[in-house]
């Protein structure tokens, strides 16, 4: 049992585990935030341009309620097609793929100029230690044949 917590305990701490968590709370934040720009922006003005239609209201009945005739009592619910919600998760999820999609590019292109600076030519590099103490004792051979 030891064992297994001990690698339990490595796996979760490994920084790809804890980089994919926070990537799903930001992710999560990030879709609330998606979702009220097309709850709350976007979708009006769609329905706006479309004559006032809410696409979230939309919907075909597939079987009506039932209903007592004597008391008025709704005995099963009416089935509905909401293909309204169909309509706006669809945008839903355009939105947030694209603003993925162009979040992602611009991190692209800053790992691009990155990778460009670091690919510039280094300065020459400098002579190693032995070729130093070569010369050393070479001109100390010089040094004493005079």
């Amino acid at each position: 049992m030891g064992k297994f917590l001990t690698d339990f305990k490595e796996f979760a701490m490994k920084g790809n585990i804890v980089d994919m968590a926070v990537g799903v709370i930001i992710g999560g934040a990030f879709g609330k935030i998606v979702s009220s720009l097309v709850n709350d922006v976007i979708m009006p003005v769609v329905g706006l341009a479309t004559g006032g239609v809410n696409f979230s209201t939309l919907s075909a009945e597939l079987h009506g309620a039932e209903v007592d005739p004597a008391t008025g009592e709704i005995l099963k619910e009416a089935v509905a097609l909401n293909y309204g919600m169909f309509i706006q998760n669809i945008v839903d999820f355009l939105i947030i793929a694209l603003s993925i999609f162009l979040a992602l590019r611009v991190i692209m292109k800053f790992k691009k100029k990155e990778e460009k600076v670091e690919e510039a030519p280094a300065a020459p590099a400098g002579p190693t230690q032995e070729e130093l103490l070569t010369q050393i004792r070479d001109l100390l051979k010089q040094q004493n044949q005079k």
